[in-house]
């Protein structure tokens, strides 16, 4: 077996500090916090942390740490009230920042101390070897947003605007002058006016509940829908909202943060990432910055300007999940990475996250181990970064009604919820089912193993698809690096199947491979017996594989 890989890839483990409690009492759809409970950053424990790290990841990426909108009042402690009608849920969406610079008081055991609980965490997810990632959302905040923690000196976004005008450079908001907020559902005795346009590019005073009525638009210093407009004046000035996001993102880089998601970058001007991003590795070179984009026309640029990662959801995520579900064929993953050969490295696959089904969701794939194949060719294609959601390794399911969210096969993001499965992963083990188990043994097993053996991390890819038109549910591709050489399989079929996989003399010259009868070693599934392959040009191998089956073969000739 090849020894450890010196350079290693980056795995990051999605986690919602609010739906992680020891304990799960009776859970109400819709309750309120009293009633159902919501994780604290204290829960997450050393054990926690070491239990992630096990798993196979370098980063956590705390989903809504900001101090965001929410239905449950505060304001005992100093905390502005949110009005419940233009929140989502009891708990409120995580996107709906109502304050950049707090941290968000229902983690905390104590309220008065939550940004000390919040730096705590940061000591002991570093102590456990772990890198921090959390939100920066910059294309939206609460509509009541006000900040109470920001430093002496800042501002309140939309306290110098000129609401008289609909667009001006320097405001921090569109604005619908003689016109009031006036959504199509009851909002109370809440009252804007003038109206700010909507999250979601809505420049009108009318949302609909499908739309992100529970925010508005932040102002880049572009007219409406023009967000590639905003370049830096000639003098350097740039609009006030540029330098309001620059010091938010120094404050938490201060706090020990080591990335940032950014969410939905392509919503936010070019030129901004352009300036901000060379600005923050100045002060802060070790900061990466993970890009939320669906448009793979900004790919390129956008990593021209700093970001380090980016999103692998409309190319290998849609990709992969159509292939589960029996619409494409294995061949659509050659046209996939071809398109991002040239920036692999810097695409983060995965295929959960708090905006997708869950894979094992009846509205899905209804089975967690049909996904397996899946998460092998995100981990093993490529070397680039990936990323699993907490519960995934269990096969969460997202089925309850927990409230603003029904069952809609996501784990919600706006409801005070105790997730089963994430309760017993990390407190009460012994509930875990045997299939359970089983499933987070193969999490455990691929994630490891990508950052053990070197052709995984840091090596080279061989796609076997093109010489193999009549394979269209399994997946072949080889990995190489120096004297180490991988053999991957990804069975996409209910079925077992036998496959007789073709190899081309260009895979053995471009790989520098030997024709050979090779000993092949099964490291996923840590096999006793190995299989013996007769490696020659242009002839084929026969492989076997279970239902489901994933396989990373390592070839060895005798003596190795």
């Amino acid at each position: 077996m090849a020894s450890h890989s010196s350079k290693r890839k980056t795995i990051i483990y999605q986690l919602f500090p609010r739906l992680l409690m020891p304990q799960r009492r009776e859970q109400k759809t819709g309750g309120t916090i009293d009633e159902n409970g919501c994780g604290k950053l204290g829960d997450i424990t050393p054990t926690v942390l070491r239990r992630i790290r096990r798993l196979g990841a370098s980063h956590v990426w705390f989903t809504g740490i900001i101090r965001h909108a929410t239905a449950t009042d505060y304001s005992a402690y100093g905390i502005p009230k949110q009005d419940p009608h233009i929140v989502k849920g009891k708990a409120g969406s995580p996107y709906a920042i109502a304050d950049y610079y707090d941290v968000d008081p229902d983690l905390a055991t104590n309220v008065d101390l939550r940004m000390k609980e919040w730096q705590s965490l940061v000591a002991r997810t570093h102590k456990a070897g772990l890198k921090i990632v959390i939100d920066f959302v910059p294309n939206h905040v609460a509509r009541q947003y006000r900040s109470i923690a920001a430093p002496k000196g800042v501002c309140n976004l939309g306290e110098n605007d000129d609401t008289t005008c609909a667009f001006a450079p320097d405001n921090n908001f569109y604005y619908l002058p003689h016109q009031c907020f006036a959504p199509d559902f009851p909002i109370g005795t809440y009252h804007e006016e003038p109206a700010r346009a909507t999250g979601n590019d809505q420049f009108h005073a009318h949302p609909t509940m499908n739309d992100w009525y529970d925010t508005v638009k932040l102002n880049y210093g572009c007219p409406p829908l023009c967000t590639q407009l905003a370049p830096v004046g000639a003098d350097g000035a740039v609009p006030a909202t540029w330098t309001a996001m620059l010091y938010i993102l120094r404050f938490w880089a201060q706090q020990g943060v080591d990335a940032f998601r950014c969410d939905m970058v392509h919503m936010v001007p070019l030129a901004f990432w352009q300036w901000v991003i060379p600005l923050m590795h100045k002060e802060f070179p070790h900061v990466d910055f993970i890009a939320e984009v669906y448009d793979e026309g900004m790919y390129r640029p956008l990593l021209q300007a700093g970001f380090s990662m980016l999103y692998d959801k409309v190319g290998l995520y849609d990709t992969l999940i159509a292939i589960c579900r029996q619409q494409w064929s294995t061949h659509d993953i050659t046209r996939c990475w071809q398109r991002t050969d040239d920036i692999a490295e810097h695409m983060l696959a995965f295929i959960e996250n708090h905006d997708e089904q869950r894979v094992a969701s009846k509205q899905l794939l209804d089975s967690a181990e049909a996904a397996l194949p899946a998460m092998l060719v995100a981990l093993c294609l490529r070397n680039s970064p990936a990323m699993i959601y907490a519960g995934q390794e269990v096969g969460e399911q997202g089925d309850e009604k927990e409230g603003y969210s029904q069952g809609d096969g996501r784990t919600t993001i706006y409801d005070y919820w105790c997730v089963e499965s994430l309760q017993r992963t990390f407190f009460q083990r012994r509930k875990l089912t045997r299939k359970q188990r089983r499933l987070e043994q193969c999490y455990q097993q691929m994630l490891n193993l990508v950052n053990t053996q070197p052709a995984l991390s840091e090596g080279r890819m061989f796609d076997l698809m093109y010489v193999n038109p009549h394979i269209n549910r399994q997946f072949a591709f080889f990995r190489q690096h120096g004297s180490q050489l991988l053999l991957c399989i990804a069975n996409f079929n209910v079925q077992p199947a036998t496959i007789s996989l073709h190899i081309p003399n260009h895979a053995i010259e471009w790989l520098g491979i030997k024709e050979h009868i090779y000993q092949a070693h099964d490291l996923l599934n840590d096999t006793d017996t190995p299989i013996t392959l007769h490696i020659q040009a242009d002839k084929a191998i026969e492989i076997s594989t279970i239902a489901y089956g994933t396989h990373v073969f390592q070839l060895m000739t005798d003596g190795e």
